[in-house]
C-alpha cells in the first residue's frame, strides 16, 4: 500500500478481490481496512525501527552511502513536523492549543514529531522519528530520539544539524558528550552571544565566494565566551546572501538578501568557512527532500488510524517504503533509465503489479 502511494487502508481494501493477494485455492487473503488499522495499533514499534537500521547497514555495507564532505564524515539533522490537526478528532497522545476566532476560543488537537534524517552525498536517508508528548516541546522529544541514535546508530554521523529551537546548552551538552559535534541556527538577537558575535564582525572583512548562483559574505570566528552554559568556547558564522531572481509578477530580475547565523562545536580547523555554509543550508533537506515529498507523493500526513501507537507506526512504514523506493531507483536504475522517467511513473508500475491479472491458459 505504502509503495504504491494509495493513501489509505480503504484504498487498499479495494483490491482484495485482484490476483495479487490469491493463493492457489482462490480464496482472498488480504485483511478488511478494519483489521489493518487495529494491527497498527497494537504493532510493537520495537520490531519496525530494526527494518529501518537494517537498510543503514546494507547500504553501508556495500558502499553506496558516501559522505558530502569525506573529511568529515556524515551529518543527521534533526527537525520537526506537525502531521495532523483537529478540532474534533482526539486521542491519549494528542498535543492541544488554543486558537482564537473572532466567534470563541477553540481547542484544536495536533500530533507532532521529530523526525531524523542521514544525509549522504545523493540524498538522505530517513533513520527515525520520536513523537512529540504532551506537555513537552520539540526538543525534549529530539533529546529521546537522540538518545536513541546514539544507542542504534553509534558510529553512523558525526554531526547534528538542527534549527535555532535546538540552541540550547543541555541539547549542545549531550552531542558532545558522545563525541560529536552540534550546529544550530543562531537567531536570538537578544542573546549575549549573538551581540557579541555581530559587534566583532563589524569590524572584520568578510570572506566572499559563490555557491550555487548565491554570492555569500561569510563572517567565522571561534573562541565566543558569551554561552557560559556551554561550557566550552563555541564558533559563530555568519552568512550574508545575496541572489538575482527573476520577479514571476513584473518580469524583471530583483536582487534579494538573506542573513543566516550559525552557533557550533565543529572547530575550523575541522570544516572550513565555505563547506560550512553548505552542511548549515543542507538543514533544509529534511523540507525539501523528506517532509514534502513524503506528505505529497506519500501521504504520509494522512492519519491511518487515530492512536498514538498507529500513528507512529505508519511513519515508520512510510520511511521504511521511502527508503527502499530511493535505493531501487539510484542503485538499480541506471541513468539514462532515471532520467526517461519521473518517480511516480515507477510508483504507477508498483500499483499496476496489484491489478494486473494474468490471463487464463488456453487448453
Amino acid at each position: 500500500m505504502l509503495l504504491s502511494r494509495m493513501g489509505s487502508f480503504n484504498a487498499l481494501e479495494q483490491t482484495k478481490s485482484c490476483f495479487y493477494w490469491k493463493k492457489e485455492d482462490k480464496k482472498e487473503v488480504l485483511p478488511s481496512a478494519d483489521t489493518v488499522g487495529n494491527v497498527t495499533a497494537a504493532v510493537d514499534l520495537a520490531t519496525v525501527r530494526p527494518a529501518l537500521k537494517k537498510i543503514y547497514v546494507r547500504r553501508k555495507r556495500n558502499k553506496s552511502l558516501k559522505p558530502l564532505f569525506p573529511k568529515l564524515g556524515f551529518a543527521v539533522i534533526l527537525d520537526g513536523h506537525e502531521s495532523s490537526a483537529s478540532y474534533k478528532r482526539c486521542c491519549c497522545g494528542c498535543l492541544h492549543r488554543k486558537i482564537e476566532t473572532d466567534v470563541r476560543t477553540r481547542i484544536q488537537f495536533y500530533h507532532r514529531h521529530v523526525t531524523a534524517v542521514l544525509l549522504h552525498k545523493d540524498g538522505v536517508l530517513l533513520l527515525d522519528l520520536e513523537l512529540q508528548r504532551p506537555g513537552e516541546d520539540e526538543v525534549a522529544a529530539a533529546t529521546r530520539l537522540l538518545k536513541r541514535l546514539f544507542q542504534d546508530y553509534p558510529r553512523a554521523f558525526d554531526l547534528v544539524i538542527a534549527d535555532g529551537l535546538y540552541a540550547r546548552a543541555p541539547f549542545f551538552k549531550l552531542v558532545k558528550d558522545h563525541g560529536k559535534y552540534a550546529i544550530a541556527v543562531l537567531k536570538d538577537d537578544r542573546r549575549d552571544l549573538f551581540q557579541d558575535a555581530m559587534g566583532l564582525f563589524k569590524q572584520e572583512a568578510p570572506v566572499v565566494f559563490g555557491r550555487d548562483g548565491v554570492t555569500c559574505e561569510c563572517w567565522d570566528s571561534e573562541g565566543f565566551t558569551s554561552w557560559p552554559q556551554l561550557g566550552q568556547d563555541a564558533r559563530v558564522v555568519r552568512s550574508r546572501e545575496t541572489k538575482t531572481v527573476k520577479s514571476q509578477m513584473t518580469g524583471l530580475e530583483e536582487t534579494r538578501t538573506s542573513d543566516w547565523m550559525w552557533v557550533t562545536t565543529l572547530p575550523k580547523a575541522r570544516v572550513d568557512t565555505k563547506p560550512f555554509v553548505t552542511f548549515g543550508h543542507k538543514r533544509w533537506d529534511v523540507e525539501n527532500k523528506a517532509f514534502n515529498e513524503l506528505v505529497n507523493d506519500w501521504h504520509a500526513d494522512h492519519v491511518y488510524k487515530h492512536t498514538p501507537t498507529a500513528i507512529e507506526a505508519c511513519w515508520l512504514l512510510t520511511m521504511l517504503a521511502y527508503n527502499l523506493f530511493e535505493a531501487f531507483i539510484q542503485l538499480n536504475l541506471k541513468a539514462v533509465v532515471r532520467k526517461a522517467h519521473t518517480k511516480k511513473h515507477f510508483a504507477s508500475l508498483i500499483t499496476a503489479e496489484l491489478y494486473f491479472e494474468p490471463k487464463a491458459s488456453s487448453p
